[in-house]
């Protein structure tokens, strides 16, 4: 376990709680009033909970927030083993039961926000409502081969980082900045100090694995498997609202064009001035839109 200080979120009272679940003692920071609707919040890679700190003055006014780090991130156990997505969406639910949740909102953003799919479609009557920045679903396939074949480069950074060089790079907190950053239509919406939130636990000898076995496990297990369907013909129940920055470097519109099936109760904003990392450069329109879509059910 990383004995690095949590970092402060101005205008926030957050208490932070260690909770046991499916065996794995996950860190929980908490927010809001004691007796606020909860709302469970999850970030993805490279990031921990800490990357909801510019909408978490406007959530926690309203809700009660929990906002975990993924097994092995942030201040979260790392384990040998467990990265593929389906068992982050165990882990959640998991953690609910371990919290006492019945059921929640739910906001997620990349791998989190992939396991916020898994949650709503394995247990939808947990889930009231659903809020997803910049990950297409998982039922998601574009028809076009040839447009597969053509963003295909998109996709280099993750072989890389499925492989024992992944796991050396993100022992280079230099170089992991300057990806996340690059990411950024506005270069200032994270400051170094910022980053060093998210490098630094990354960097940690004991966690540099995780990064190697999240996108391991999504190339060698999960991709063949999307590739074949398995979700298509899964439905999703759950109201749903998908963030998009536009000017996203990985996920491209044409996967968000094909995100929304005929009967998915889903919505698309697109955020033109923002790219993966939309809370961070745009969470006005993040806490806006989904304080207005959670209040809508």
């Amino acid at each position: 376990m990383t004995d690095r200080p949590f970092p402060e979120v101005p205008g926030v009272d957050v208490e932070h709680r260690f909770v046991e679940a499916r065996g794995v003692r996950f860190h929980v920071a908490v927010a809001g009033p004691a007796d606020g609707e909860p709302l469970l919040i999850v970030h993805g890679w490279p990031q921990n909970w800490f990357t909801w700190r510019k909408v978490l003055p406007q959530l926690s006014e309203r809700y009660r927030c929990y906002v975990p780090d993924l097994r092995g991130m942030g201040w979260s156990e790392p384990t040998p083993l467990g990265y593929d997505k389906e068992n982050f969406a165990s882990d959640m639910l998991g953690l609910m039961d371990a919290l006492g949740l019945d059921r929640v909102k739910l906001l997620a953003h990349d791998w989190g926000g992939w396991a916020g799919y898994l949650m709503a479609l394995r247990a939808p009557e947990r889930i009231e409502r659903f809020v997803v920045l910049n990950i297409p679903p998982p039922w998601a396939r574009d028809p076009s081969l040839l447009h597969t074949v053509l963003n295909s480069w998109r996709l280099i950074y993750q072989v890389v980082l499925a492989t024992k060089l992944g796991s050396g790079a993100v022992g280079d907190e230099r170089r992991v900045a300057k990806g996340i950053r690059r990411g950024l239509v506005h270069k200032d919406a994270m400051s170094d100090a910022d980053l060093a939130q998210f490098t630094g636990t990354l960097a940690e000898p004991g966690r540099r694995h995780v990064t190697r076995e999240i996108y391991r496990t999504f190339q060698r297990e999960e991709l063949p498997q999307l590739l074949r369907g398995r979700y298509v013909d899964t439905p999703l129940t759950v109201p749903t609202l998908l963030i998009y920055g536009e000017r996203d470097t990985v996920v491209t519109s044409r996967q968000i064009d094909h995100a929304v099936r005929p009967g998915d109760p889903m919505e698309v904003v697109r955020v033109p001035d923002a790219g993966h990392f939309v809370a961070d450069e745009r969470p006005d329109i993040v806490a806006e839109r989904a304080l207005a879509f959670f209040a809508a059910g």
